[in-house]
């Protein structure tokens, strides 16, 4: 029984040497802070706060036409698809060394790649937005200028219905798989991700029209709309660019130019920072 007394004391007188050290330091470090100027309190070592990068925003980069398919072929047997795939090379260029941004082709050589697959390929890299460059070839020869097209509501609506009546049951818009959902939920899905994406891609034609015509000559109304396949994703904006008319001698020259690639990549560049920048803002 002594003993066990004689024990908890020990204890005792432990725990409490152990807590008038504490206190003792304590006090004596406190004195120092004033001495000093610093509470004691204060870390010794501040750290700087982690600088956490923006997520980059991934653009996919459409050149029209491809291997045995030339495209428009102009008065002196120039084939679009040579000029739309230095273009596309060139804006994705500018993309990726803007920081801002991460390109993805649809094409990178003379290949052909079905409309249908290029959709595929955007949206398998989870593109942010679709650019499809192409070259235009009017009757009229006096004609000239840069227009954009965006997906007309005719086809944007048979689109939406062809894809809400698919068999296979694969297609998903905005990560949302439609087999999963009940027919009515998937296409009211459907329907709700189609508008907000016409409407994000009027932005981009907007911010294109708005930026293109500062560098290169526009069509009259270069703003135009039609049922393109490759502007039918979904749930991505996308836009469809003809970069002049090869038809027209001024156009066809100057179409073959690299100072003039470089200028048309540089206003397309342009209207993408200004259609995420006006996509903050809404």
């Amino acid at each position: 029984m002594r003993d066990d007394v004689i024990a908890r004391r020990a204890l005792l007188a432990l725990a409490a040497g152990v807590i008038l050290a504490g206190g003792l330091g304590g006090a004596a470090e406190a004195r120092s802070a004033r001495k000093s100027g610093l509470h004691r309190h204060a870390p010794r070592h501040r750290r700087m706060p982690m600088h956490v990068p923006k997520p980059l925003h991934t653009v996919a980069v459409d050149p029209g036409h491809g291997g045995p398919d030339p495209g428009a072929i102009s008065p002196h047997h120039v084939y679009e698809k040579n000029i739309t795939l230095p273009v596309a090379r060139e804006l994705a260029r500018q993309l990726e060394a803007s920081g801002r941004y991460r390109a993805v082709l649809t094409r990178h050589g003379d290949t052909f790649v079905p409309l249908r697959k290029r959709v595929e390929r955007a949206r398998a890299k989870h593109a942010d937005l679709l650019l499809s460059l192409h070259a235009d070839m009017l009757p009229d020869a006096t004609v000239r200028g840069l227009s954009v097209y965006t997906l007309s509501e005719e086809a944007s609506d048979h689109e939406a219905a062809a894809l809400a009546a698919r068999e296979n049951k694969d297609d998903f818009v905005s990560g949302v798989h439609l087999s999963r959902q009940p027919r009515v939920i998937g296409a009211i899905l459907l329907d709700l991700a189609q508008r907000q994406t016409n409407n994000a891609s009027q932005m981009l034609a907007h911010a294109i029209v708005e930026d293109m015509g500062h560098a290169v000559p526009l069509l009259d109304t270069p703003h135009r709309s039609a049922g393109f396949a490759v502007l039918t994703a979904p749930d991505m904006p996308s836009a469809l660019v003809e970069l002049g008319c090869l038809s027209n001698p001024d156009d066809e020259r100057l179409l073959q130019q690299h100072a003039y690639q470089r200028r048309i990549a540089t206003a397309l560049m342009r209207s993408i920072d200004d259609f995420f920048a006006a996509r903050l803002t809404t």
